[in-house]
Protein backbone atom coordinates (compact mmCIF):
# COMPACT_ATOMS: atom_id res chain seq x y z
CA UNK A 1 0.00 0.00 0.00
CA UNK A 2 2.86 2.26 0.64
CA UNK A 3 4.47 1.63 -2.60
CA UNK A 4 1.39 2.60 -4.36
CA UNK A 5 0.39 6.30 -2.58
CA UNK A 6 4.01 7.09 -3.44
CA UNK A 7 3.52 6.50 -6.58
CA UNK A 8 0.23 8.05 -6.89
CA UNK A 9 2.11 11.01 -5.19
CA UNK A 10 4.76 11.15 -7.47
CA UNK A 11 2.36 10.96 -10.10
CA UNK A 12 0.18 13.96 -8.68
CA UNK A 13 3.64 15.93 -8.38
CA UNK A 14 4.26 15.49 -12.08
CA UNK A 15 0.94 16.92 -12.67
CA UNK A 16 1.35 20.11 -10.75
CA UNK A 17 4.80 20.90 -11.82
CA UNK A 18 4.20 20.61 -15.44
CA UNK A 19 0.91 22.59 -15.11
CA UNK A 20 2.68 25.25 -13.01
CA UNK A 21 5.32 25.42 -16.39
CA UNK A 22 2.87 25.66 -18.54
CA UNK A 23 1.22 28.87 -16.57
CA UNK A 24 4.92 29.97 -16.58
CA UNK A 25 5.44 29.65 -20.19
CA UNK A 26 1.80 31.44 -20.59
CA UNK A 27 2.76 33.78 -18.12
CA UNK A 28 5.62 34.80 -20.33
CA UNK A 29 4.45 35.27 -23.46
CA UNK A 30 1.84 37.96 -22.72
CA UNK A 31 -0.33 36.83 -25.69
CA UNK A 32 -2.02 40.04 -27.48
CA UNK A 33 -5.40 40.01 -26.55
CA UNK A 34 -6.44 41.88 -29.35
CA UNK A 35 -5.06 38.13 -31.43
CA UNK A 36 -7.41 36.12 -30.20
CA UNK A 37 -5.18 33.54 -31.45
CA UNK A 38 -5.10 34.54 -34.69
CA UNK A 39 -1.31 35.36 -34.60
CA UNK A 40 0.58 36.93 -31.24
CA UNK A 41 3.67 38.07 -33.83
CA UNK A 42 0.98 40.74 -35.75
CA UNK A 43 0.23 43.66 -34.48
CA UNK A 44 -4.00 44.07 -34.42
CA UNK A 45 -5.89 47.45 -34.57
CA UNK A 46 -8.58 47.39 -32.03
CA UNK A 47 -11.59 48.86 -34.19
CA UNK A 48 -12.65 49.03 -37.33
CA UNK A 49 -12.17 52.94 -37.50
CA UNK A 50 -8.79 52.93 -36.54
CA UNK A 51 -8.01 50.16 -38.98
CA UNK A 52 -9.44 52.55 -41.79
CA UNK A 53 -7.17 55.34 -40.20
CA UNK A 54 -4.57 53.26 -40.38
CA UNK A 55 -4.65 51.70 -44.14
CA UNK A 56 -5.13 55.57 -45.04
CA UNK A 57 -2.01 56.40 -43.28
CA UNK A 58 0.32 54.09 -43.64
CA UNK A 59 -0.96 53.18 -47.65
CA UNK A 60 -1.37 48.81 -46.85
CA UNK A 61 -4.56 47.31 -47.07
CA UNK A 62 -6.81 46.78 -43.91
CA UNK A 63 -7.92 42.57 -43.66
CA UNK A 64 -11.18 42.54 -41.93
CA UNK A 65 -11.98 38.83 -39.92
CA UNK A 66 -15.01 38.50 -38.83
CA UNK A 67 -15.48 35.44 -36.16
CA UNK A 68 -16.86 34.11 -33.52
CA UNK A 69 -15.61 32.14 -30.29
CA UNK A 70 -18.01 29.37 -30.35
CA UNK A 71 -17.97 29.08 -34.09
CA UNK A 72 -16.37 25.40 -34.82
CA UNK A 73 -15.63 27.10 -38.64
CA UNK A 74 -13.38 30.22 -36.89
CA UNK A 75 -12.10 27.69 -34.59
CA UNK A 76 -10.55 25.83 -37.87
CA UNK A 77 -10.10 28.40 -39.75
CA UNK A 78 -7.82 30.47 -36.82
CA UNK A 79 -5.91 27.41 -36.15
CA UNK A 80 -4.92 26.95 -40.26
CA UNK A 81 -4.37 31.02 -39.74
CA UNK A 82 -1.95 30.90 -37.45
CA UNK A 83 -0.17 28.14 -38.32
CA UNK A 84 0.49 29.47 -41.69
CA UNK A 85 4.33 31.15 -41.81
CA UNK A 86 3.57 33.01 -45.27
CA UNK A 87 -0.38 34.70 -44.04
CA UNK A 88 1.63 35.31 -40.60
CA UNK A 89 4.84 36.75 -42.19
CA UNK A 90 2.35 39.22 -44.40
CA UNK A 91 -0.12 39.84 -42.06
CA UNK A 92 2.58 40.97 -40.46
CA UNK A 93 4.31 43.25 -42.52
CA UNK A 94 2.10 43.95 -45.33
CA UNK A 95 -1.22 44.95 -43.88
CA UNK A 96 -3.41 46.51 -41.61
CA UNK A 97 -5.15 43.57 -39.34
CA UNK A 98 -8.24 43.18 -37.53
CA UNK A 99 -10.38 40.55 -36.10
CA UNK A 100 -13.67 41.43 -35.28
CA UNK A 101 -15.90 39.54 -33.17
CA UNK A 102 -18.98 41.74 -33.42
CA UNK A 103 -20.84 43.47 -36.51
CA UNK A 104 -19.54 46.85 -37.38
CA UNK A 105 -22.44 49.46 -38.62
CA UNK A 106 -20.50 49.30 -41.97
CA UNK A 107 -22.95 47.72 -44.35
CA UNK A 108 -20.23 47.33 -46.90
CA UNK A 109 -18.85 44.86 -44.90
CA UNK A 110 -21.53 42.25 -44.77
CA UNK A 111 -22.99 42.67 -48.91
CA UNK A 112 -23.87 39.42 -48.65
CA UNK A 113 -24.76 38.71 -45.21
CA UNK A 114 -23.38 38.40 -41.77
CA UNK A 115 -21.87 34.81 -41.34
CA UNK A 116 -18.93 34.09 -40.18
CA UNK A 117 -15.70 33.13 -40.75
CA UNK A 118 -15.44 35.95 -43.29
CA UNK A 119 -12.64 37.88 -44.46
CA UNK A 120 -12.69 41.08 -46.05
CA UNK A 121 -10.25 43.31 -47.54
CA UNK A 122 -10.40 47.61 -47.79
CA UNK A 123 -7.47 49.47 -49.53
CA UNK A 124 -6.15 52.33 -47.99
CA UNK A 125 -8.95 54.17 -50.46
CA UNK A 126 -10.80 53.20 -47.70
CA UNK A 127 -12.99 51.14 -50.76
CA UNK A 128 -14.12 47.98 -49.10
CA UNK A 129 -13.14 45.11 -52.31
CA UNK A 130 -15.88 43.37 -53.06
CA UNK A 131 -14.11 42.09 -55.78
CA UNK A 132 -11.50 40.12 -53.87
CA UNK A 133 -13.33 37.05 -52.70
CA UNK A 134 -13.55 33.20 -51.41
CA UNK A 135 -14.40 29.97 -53.48
CA UNK A 136 -18.01 29.99 -52.37
CA UNK A 137 -21.02 31.64 -54.43
CA UNK A 138 -22.95 31.30 -51.70
CA UNK A 139 -20.97 33.01 -48.67
CA UNK A 140 -18.51 35.31 -51.05
CA UNK A 141 -15.55 36.08 -48.23
CA UNK A 142 -15.75 32.57 -46.52
CA UNK A 143 -13.28 30.80 -46.39
CA UNK A 144 -12.29 27.04 -44.84
CA UNK A 145 -9.09 25.50 -43.37
CA UNK A 146 -7.88 23.91 -46.86
CA UNK A 147 -8.33 27.68 -48.51
CA UNK A 148 -5.23 28.75 -47.25
CA UNK A 149 -3.35 28.94 -50.08
CA UNK A 150 -6.72 30.86 -51.94
CA UNK A 151 -6.22 33.00 -49.23
CA UNK A 152 -2.68 33.72 -49.81
CA UNK A 153 -3.02 34.48 -53.29
CA UNK A 154 -6.06 37.13 -52.27
CA UNK A 155 -3.79 38.63 -49.86
CA UNK A 156 -1.21 38.81 -52.64
CA UNK A 157 -4.41 40.27 -54.82
CA UNK A 158 -5.09 43.10 -52.46
CA UNK A 159 -1.31 44.42 -52.59
CA UNK A 160 -0.99 43.76 -56.18
CA UNK A 161 -4.64 46.06 -56.29
CA UNK A 162 -3.04 49.05 -54.65
CA UNK A 163 0.16 49.18 -56.29
CA UNK A 164 -1.66 49.63 -59.66
CA UNK A 165 -4.48 51.90 -58.79
CA UNK A 166 -3.60 54.01 -56.44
Amino acid sequence: IMLHSTSALSLLLIAVTSNLAMAIKKEKQAPQTLARGWGDEITWVQTYEEGLYQAKKSNKPLMVIHHLEDCQYCQALKKAFAENEEIQEMAQNNFVMLNLMHETTDKNLSPDGQYVPRIMFIDPSLTVRADITGRYSNRLYAYEPQDIPFLIENMKKALRLIQTEL
